[in-house]
Parts: structure tokens; sequence; C-alpha cells
């Protein structure tokens, strides 16, 4: 069961010291509560006057029993108690998986790490717009795009590595899963080699979730039954498209509305036949969602117009989407001359 409170303008104590409490100080000042502090268990005050009768007594675990005689009058008293994670003892990083920008495909791992999060850097994929709502740490934003890099890669490393040894739990929260195109195995080595603890949340890869969001399964039973990720970021060479062509499955390729000529005319040289169907997902996720859907012969002059981020699936299995397409469409409109009928 999760319940939720309104605690704009309520007095609320919080328990612990400054170090250990500090996450759950400000969790709570977000949440426009009147945050109080004590410090120890023999009623020391953190930050002044304590108020007479909090709404709530937030209690950070932090190993100790000392605090369990003030849950027991709080309970007595029938005032409400909240147990509190208390923040690792030493700085660390965890990067994050945020999937392909939609809240509900974050994984629960994810979650809790915004949750505990210290500094949140965060890339443009990911999904910022709801940061507030899900961690109350400060927010840095780190998005690159495509010819403009605000803050270079070794910059980003940087950031990370010092504030987790300043003693902040630092989150990276990227795109996608950190590890597929994501950069991460950079931002885990340069931790490594500062010392600095980290670890890996997978996310919801968007090879997969964006497709998944326009209808295309990257395998299917009796038209395909492998997927191959390419990145399209960079032009392939003449060799990458004879293998992919002989490949036979599904290409899914990740931000290659930029080399999108280059790899269907590359693909057709390889002798893949020009009338594969081919999709271009756009936004998935996200508002202004679009797919265009031609063939390898025409897929450049049907995509004018499309922008990243977007995700090209190119196989048979756009055909199963069309048709699955088609016949949903189909029973929509014999439902709708049946209410006809019924009506008439």
């Amino acid at each position: 069961m999760q319940l939720t409170i309104d605690l704009t303008g309520r007095d609320v104590l919080v328990t612990g010291s400054e170090k250990s409490a500090r996450q759950a100080v400000r969790r709570y000042q977000s949440a426009g509560a009147n945050v109080y502090r004590l410090s120890a268990p023999e009623g020391v005050p953190g930050d002044g006057q304590l108020p007479e009768r909090p709404f709530l007594v937030a209690v950070v675990d932090d190993g100790g029993s000392g605090w369990l005689p003030l849950v027991e009058r709080c309970r007595d008293a029938g005032i409400p108690v909240a147990f509190e994670p208390a923040p690792g003892a030493e700085g660390h990083v965890t990067l994050v998986g945020g999937g392909p920008g939609a809240l509900d495909l974050l994984t629960v791992g994810a979650v809790d790490a915004l949750r505990d999060a210290d500094v949140v850097f965060y890339d443009r994929l990911a999904p910022y717009q709801e940061l507030a709502d899900l961690t109350s740490a400060e927010l840095v934003d780190v998005g690159k795009q495509p010819g403009l890099h605000k803050v270079t890669q070794r910059d980003i490393e940087k950031l990370m590595v010092e504030a987790a040894l300043l003693g902040k739990n630092v989150v990276r929260l990227k795109g996608g899963d950190p590890y597929v195109f994501g950069r991460g195995g950079e931002e885990v080595a340069a931790c490594v080699a500062a010392g600095v603890p980290v670890r890996v949340i997978s996310g919801v890869t968007s090879a997969i979730s964006v497709p998944a969001a326009a209808g295309i399964p990257v395998t299917h039973r009796e038209v395909s039954h492998m997927f191959t990720v390419v990145s399209g970021h960079a032009p392939l060479t003449e060799k990458e498209h004879t293998h992919l062509a002989g490949l036979g499955g599904t290409i899914v390729v990740l931000m290659g509305i930029g080399t999108l000529p280059q790899l269907a005319a590359g693909l057709r040289r390889a002798g893949m036949n020009s009338d594969m169907p081919m999709a271009v997902v756009e936004r998935g996720y996200r508002p202004g969602q679009r797919t265009t859907i031609a063939d390898l012969g025409t897929i450049e002059t049907a995509a004018t117009g499309c922008s990243n981020p977007a995700v090209l699936v190119i196989g048979e299995v756009v055909r199963v989407a069309e048709a699955n397409r088609n016949h949903a469409e189909a029973s929509a409109e014999l439902s709708r001359l049946a209410a006809s009928l019924l009506e008439a």
C-alpha cells in the first residue's frame, strides 16, 4: 500500500546527525514541510528549537538503537513515525539507465537510486522532466547533442568523481541503458581509476522499447530469430554493410538519421533487396512520436524531415507491425459499422 500525505506547512522532526539525516531533511523540505532536526537521542536539537508536537517524526535508520525510546513515545502519543534510510558512509557513483524517456519504464532500482542521490548528472534523453518528483538531489544538466557538447565526456567523468570524493551519493542518469552506446564503460573506468565505488543499474534500451512503442517486434516467430543493434553516429564501412546484409534478421540503428542515406545505399550495394521494409520511429514514448514506413529503396525520400532522437528498424518484422495495424483498423471499422446498424 502506498499513501500520499500533503506535508505543506506541516512540522516534521527528522532524527540523526547532520550527515546521516541530510537526504531525509532535503526530501521533506522539498515536500514543503517545516523541517526540524534532532541530532541525538538525548534531545539535542540539530538546528535550534523543536516543535511541541510534530505532525510526523522521521527516524533515520543509521544502525543505532538509541532512538527506540523516542519511537515508542511517539507511538504512545499518536504521532506517526516514518523510517528513513541513511546514506552510505562514503561517496559513490551509480550509473542509472533511464530507459527511453517514459517514467513508467524506469526500473525500481533506478527510482531508489534517484531517491537517495545527493546530485544527479543527467542526459537529455533521460526522463529529466520528472526528476523533481523523483529526487530532491541537486540536478546538473550535462546532456550532449550532435555537434554540441556543453560538457565534454571527460569533464562529466571529472564532475562525477569529484562529487563522490566529497562524500556525495552521485547518480549518472542516462537514456536507455548505460552499456548500450551510453559510454558507461568509460565512466565506470574513470571511477575505478579514482578509487570511487561504482555500480550500474541497467535500463530499458531504446533498441527494443522504441520499436515496441510503434508496434514493431524486433523478433517474431518464423520471421526473424535475431536482431543486431548498430550505432548510427558514424557511417559504416563497406565491410560492415556486407556483414549486416548477410546476417538476416532485424537491424536496429540508434541515432541514425544523419547517416541514413549512407546506410540505405550501403545495404543495397551489399545485396539487400530494395523492397526490404524499413521504419523510422521518432521521439519514442515522447510527445510527437511518429513512425515513417517505407522500403530500403525509398526510405531516403520518405524520411525527409525526420530527426533524432529516432530509431531505425530494417527487416520483415516491420511488415508484421503493418499487418497487425491493418487488422486492428479493420476490426475497429467493423465495430463502428455494427454499432451504426444497431442504431438504425
